[in-house]
C-alpha cells in the first residue's frame, strides 16, 4: 500500500513539474503559488523514494553477483557486504517513508496566535507569565520565526497579566502547538520575604492563524469600540484612545489590540485574531465529532490540563504528557526548548504510526 501512495505521489510530482512551466499557470499568481507549495511538500518524499529505488537496485545487483558462478570468492565477499549495506539502507528508508507519508496535521505549516494569561498565584503568576513570553520569543528567534505583540496587559513589577502575540514562520504551529495548557511554576517568589516555596500557574493557548477567506463573518455581528490601552504602560503607552476592542456578538468573543498608534492598524490586527479564534472554534467542533482522534495528538488537548512544571530549586522542567524531565531550567527558559519539543513531536509521530498500522 505504501508503494501505491509513492507511485501516485511521483506521478503527481511529475505532473506539477510540467504545469509550473506553462505560461498560463505562471501568469496566475494564485494557481502558481498553490502548485509550488504542493511541489515543495512532495519534493522530500520523492527524493527519499528515489533513494529507496537506488538502494533496491544496489540490493538486486549485489544479490546477482553473489550468485554468479563465474565470480571469484573475493568479489562475492564484497557483494555480500554490499548486499547487507543496501538491505539495511532499504529498511531504514522504508521506515522514513512511512513517517513522511502519514497524514500531517493540516495546520502544521501555519503561523500561530499565542495567548498567555496569569493563572493562580497573583503577581507571582504574572511574573512567570512574562518569563514564558520571553522564553517563547527566544525560541521563535532560534527557529528564525518572527513574533509580534497584538495586546499586552502588564503589571507595575514587570509581570504580564495577559499577552496576545503572533509567531510567523513556515511550520510555526508544528513547533508551538504543544504549548497549549497550564504551565506550573514552583519557586520562592521575589515578592515573598519568608522564603517559602510557592506554586503558581499560567495558561497558554496556541491557535493556528486563519485567513479571512476561511471564516465567514457578517460585519453587522461585530461591535467595534475605541478604548485606552490596558496595563501598567511603559514606553509604548497610548496617550490617546487608539486601542480597539472588537466584540463578536454571536460567539461572545472579545478581542483587544493596543500595540499600534492608529486605530485602523489595531482594528486590522484585532480582526486577524478574531478570524483565528472563530476558525479554532470551527476546528474544535469538527474534531469533537470524530471520536478518539485527538487521543494521539498531545499538542491539541484540553487547555485546562496541566502540561508542564518548572521547578526552580531543582532546576527541573517536567512535561507531564510524556513524563520527560530535563535538568536545565535556565537554558530552557532562554529558548532552548527543543529537548522537550522534539520528544513531543516524536511521541505524536509514534502515536500516528500506531493509528496507521491499526487502520491497515
Amino acid at each position: 500500500m505504501i508503494f501505491e501512495k509513492l507511485k501516485k505521489a511521483e506521478d503527481r510530482y511529475r505532473e506539477i513539474e510540467q504545469m509550473i512551466t506553462l505560461p498560463e499557470v505562471i501568469s496566475n499568481n494564485k494557481e502558481y503559488s498553490k502548485l509550488m507549495k504542493e511541489y515543495s511538500s512532495l519534493s522530500p518524499i520523492i527524493e527519499k523514494f528515489r533513494e529507496y529505488n537506488s538502494a533496491e537496485k544496489q540490493l538486486a545487483d549485489a544479490e546477482e553477483l553473489m550468485h554468479d558462478k563465474d565470480a571469484d570468492a573475493e568479489l562475492k565477499e564484497l557483494a555480500e557486504d554490499e548486499y547487507k549495506s543496501a538491505k539495511a539502507a532499504k529498511e531504514a528508508i522504508t521506515e522514513e517513508l512511512k513517517i513522511m507519508l502519514m497524514p500531517r496535521d493540516p495546520n502544521d505549516s501555519r503561523n500561530v496566535v499565542v495567548e498567555i494569561r496569569q493563572g493562580a498565584g497573583g503577581e507571582e503568576a504574572a511574573l512567570f507569565g512574562a518569563e514564558l513570553y520571553r522564553m517563547f520569543s527566544m525560541y521563535s528567534a532560534s527557529l528564525g520565526f518572527k513574533t509580534e505583540v497584538m495586546n499586552l496587559n502588564d503589571t507595575e513589577l514587570g509581570g504580564i497579566k495577559e499577552v496576545t502575540f503572533t509567531v510567523s514562520g513556515d511550520g510555526a504551529y508544528s513547533r508551538f502547538k504543544f504549548e497549549s495548557g497550564v504551565h506550573r511554576v514552583q519557586r520562592v517568589p521575589v515578592t515573598e520575604s519568608n522564603g517559602k516555596l510557592q506554586t503558581s500557574t499560567v495558561t497558554v493557548a496556541v491557535l493556528p492563524e486563519a485567513e479571512a477567506v476561511e471564516v465567514d463573518i457578517n460585519p453587522s455581528d461585530i461591535k467595534i469600540e475605541s478604548c485606552k490601552s490596558s496595563g501598567a504602560g511603559g514606553q509604548h503607552i497610548n496617550k490617546t484612545e487608539s486601542a480597539v476592542r472588537l466584540t463578536h456578538i454571536p460567539s461572545g468573543i472579545v478581542i483587544e489590540c493596543d500595540q499600534e498608534r492608529s486605530q485602523f492598524q489595531n482594528k486590522e490586527k484585532a480582526m486577524k485574531i478574531l478570524y483565528t479564534k472563530l476558525y479554532d472554534m470551527k476546528e474544535r467542533e469538527q474534531t469533537e465529532k470524530i471520536a478518539g482522534e485527538r487521543k494521539s495528538q498531545v499538542g491539541t488537548g484540553d487547555r485546562s490540563e496541566k502540561i508542564r512544571t518548572y521547578n526552580y530549586p531543582q532546576s527541573r522542567v517536567t512535561d507531564h504528557r510524556i513524563n520527560k524531565t530535563v535538568y536545565s531550567l535556565d537554558a530552557f527558559l532562554n529558548g532552548d526548548m527543543n529537548p522537550i519539543v522534539n520528544e513531543l513531536i516524536a511521541y505524536e509521530t509514534a502515536e500516528r504510526l500506531k493509528g496507521e498500522s491499526g487502520g491497515n
